[in-house]
């Protein structure tokens, strides 16, 4: 946060962006330009998918000289047994997923001849297999009645947790949200979400008035056209969904509820 703050006025220079112009550099700098220009993925996924990329071609490859079309399925599976039973079964179908994507944009570049990507197995991860990862009604607005609105952290964590559990929002896509997205005449708010997608939401009464009153009474005076602001200066936005995922846990302990899950999610679901 110093150095942040320390950069913007000018004092400290910009960090030096240290560029990798090996083989295997130049082809993971390839693959997240595709991801970010080509198929519209945000910033959060491309930084998921990038350390499966980057460890696979480094088991697969090493100091070697780098002959992507010398790729097989046999290296696709060994990369997958070796590191798949070692996490979670959402990890594992993360890193598949990853592998996928990967292998179509080298496919697509001419790199590679073969579907390799089509010879990912699918990875096994039931829905329902374990505890519902939700909320009652009741321990829902107990969340939401925790909320001291006479104070600003309050009023923001209140319009926070009212858009994550009438609205259904994801951690990022309230953290995206500006003051331009709110159409107070038609009652109306854009919603920035997956793959640069936008959504027209209806804004229901009980939300606006939330949002409302923390902008009016609880929002920062600053330059930003973000909806949510942080308290402590500098007054800018929240830099990832990890923000709006505290404000839940936060919520969480004031209540007393212990579910497995305590991310934003949770309203989601």
């Amino acid at each position: 946060m110093l150095l942040d703050y320390l950069r913007e006025l000018g004092r400290i220079p910009p960090p030096t962006e240290v560029i990798d112009d090996t083989p295997l550099g130049r082809i993971e700098s390839g693959f997240t330009h595709y991801l970010v220009a080509e198929r519209g993925l945000s910033a959060a996924t491309v930084i998921n998918y990038s350390p499966t990329v980057h460890r696979f071609l480094k088991e697969r490859f090493g100091a070697e000289e780098v002959e992507l079309d010398g790729l097989s399925p046999r290296d696709v599976h060994g990369f997958l047994l070796r590191h798949a039973p070692r996490v979670s079964r959402g990890r594992a179908k993360l890193m598949a997923t990853a592998l996928r994507s990967f292998f179509r944009f080298l496919r697509q570049r001419g790199d590679i001849r073969s579907d390799l990507a089509g010879a990912i197995p699918a990875t096994t991860n039931w829905r329902l297999t374990g505890l519902p990862l939700s909320l009652g009604p009741e321990q829902v607005e107990a969340l939401l009645d925790s909320c001291d609105q006479d104070a600003a952290l309050g009023q923001r964590d209140y319009a926070i947790l009212v858009l994550l559990a009438r609205l259904g929002l994801r951690a990022g896509e309230v953290v995206a949200l500006t003051l331009d997205d709110f159409d107070w005449d038609t009652g109306t708010l854009i919603v920035h979400g997956k793959g640069k997608r936008q959504e027209r939401l209806p804004l229901p009464e009980d939300v606006g008035e939330a949002v409302a009153n923390y902008l009016r009474g609880g929002r920062p005076h600053c330059a930003s056209r973000r909806v949510f602001i942080r308290l402590q200066a500098p007054h800018r936005g929240f830099s990832s969904s990890v923000a709006i995922d505290n404000v839940v846990r936060r919520a969480l302990a004031r209540t007393g509820l212990d579910p497995e899950k305590k991310g934003a999610h949770l309203l989601r679901h």
